[in-house]
């Protein structure tokens, strides 16, 4: 399935609950980035996701990261409203797209993470072919 959408990535900020040899073996990297069930993620791991996306995406052009967590419901939901947030999208509205895809996304702590969250436009590139970097 990663392969069928041209992951070359995997961030797996949940506890390691598999064996990510099968997935390496693929070609596919898999990064561990584990932080609290229910909590907005540390600055850390929200640098180290954006740079990875803006090194990603400037280096292979329409490349797939995936993010994933135990119910996708929170902490891998978080993330990609902040590269969707960095790319320019209001925090609404971040949330409204990613809710139509997943319902049931985000908890009142991460809502309100998101909602004073302070972008710093680091995903506010195109590529060669005029596309912003997040799709």
């Amino acid at each position: 399935e990663l392969k069928k959408y041209g992951v070359t990535t995997v961030v797996r900020v949940c506890d390691a609950t598999y064996d990510k040899a099968p997935v390496e073996k693929e070609g596919i990297h898999v990064l561990d980035w584990p932080f609290d069930d229910g909590a907005p993620p540390p600055n850390q791991i929200v640098d180290d996701w954006l740079n990875l996306l803006k090194s990603k995406f400037r280096e292979e052009p329409g490349c797939c990261v995936a993010v994933h967590c135990v119910a996708g419901l929170g902490r891998a939901p978080v993330l990609v409203a902040l590269a969707l947030i960095e790319c320019g999208m209001k925090y609404e509205d971040a949330v409204q797209f990613i809710r139509q895809k997943r319902r049931g996304a985000f908890n009142s702590k991460q809502l309100l993470y998101l909602e004073k969250y302070r972008p710093k436009m680091r995903l506010r590139f195109r590529d060669t072919n005029g596309h912003c970097c997040v799709q």
